[in-house]
């Protein structure tokens, strides 16, 4: 039985599913202007439902988010360097924007972090040592790219850079944050990554400035493939990393 103030006093009513809200008499009627008595019920049906756990907390983040979020930004970045790579090997030039170039790998090349390795032997590794090495590799591949952007001498492309180089980042501190998540330390960087041949584009010779563009060239093809074997890393541990909310079901479950 509950008492709802109305402008004409208090009167006690019942709630019947099938005949609504009724008092002794007849059925309550609510005046427009009594906003209070409303309120009072809404308060009081509210205080009476059953507690129910918030499973999508943000103060649940958990590994399993940590990494589909990270997935996520791996397949925008694939998509972002179809765009990127296209116009910028346009601007280049021949031979780089050929279809059919793929010159051998030059020794110079070779300070920028390799995703050649054997697929199976990739595979054998654990996951904090893939891990590891994506963190490694993009930080390390992130500053080579934004020496780049220092030497573009077209506006748009470099602001399309500089779009790229602030995701690539984001990609950087989210495979720290799945790290941390999981337990697992940061790895030390790879030395020094501070390209040699990032000077000004006056300090370059005709021949220099090919070898800077193979270098370029280089640059951008470990990056699509690092890009593509990362989304393949982290599609295959959110699968065994179970998100937040249905860890905490199982909790609840007691499993």
């Amino acid at each position: 039985m509950w008492t709802v103030s109305t402008l004409g006093g208090s009167k006690p009513f019942s709630y019947n599913p099938e005949r609504g809200l009724s008092s002794n008499e007849n059925y309550c009627h609510l005046a427009a202007g009594d906003s209070w008595g409303i309120f009072a019920f809404l308060c009081a049906a509210l205080w009476n439902l059953p507690a129910i756990p918030a499973l999508n907390s943000t103060d649940e983040v958990g590994a399993g988010q940590s990494i589909q979020k990270t997935y996520d930004l791996t397949r925008y970045l694939e998509h972002q360097l179809r765009t990127l790579a296209g116009t910028y090997l346009n601007y280049l030039g021949p031979p780089f924007n050929e279809p059919d170039f793929n010159p051998p790998r030059m020794t110079r090349a070779e300070m920028v972090p390799s995703a050649t390795v054997d697929f199976e032997l990739w595979r054998s590794l654990n996951d904090n040592a893939r891990l590891a090495a994506n963190y490694r590799a993009y930080t390390h591949l992130l500053c080579y790219l934004r020496s780049m952007d220092g030497q573009v001498a077209k506006a748009e492309l470099r602001k399309n850079l500089g779009h790229f180089c602030t995701s690539l980042q984001g990609l950087v501190v989210s495979i720290a944050s799945v790290m941390s998540s999981l337990g697992y330390p940061l790895p030390s960087p790879l030395g020094s990554a501070n390209p040699t041949w990032a000077q000004g584009p006056g300090a370059t010779s005709p021949h220099n400035d090919f070898l800077k563009k193979m270098d370029d060239f280089w640059l951008l093809k470990e990056l699509q493939t690092w890009l593509w074997r990362s989304a393949k890393d982290f599609n295959r541990l959110k699968k065994k990393v179970p998100p937040a909310a249905l860890m905490l079901r199982l909790e609840m479950r007691g499993f």
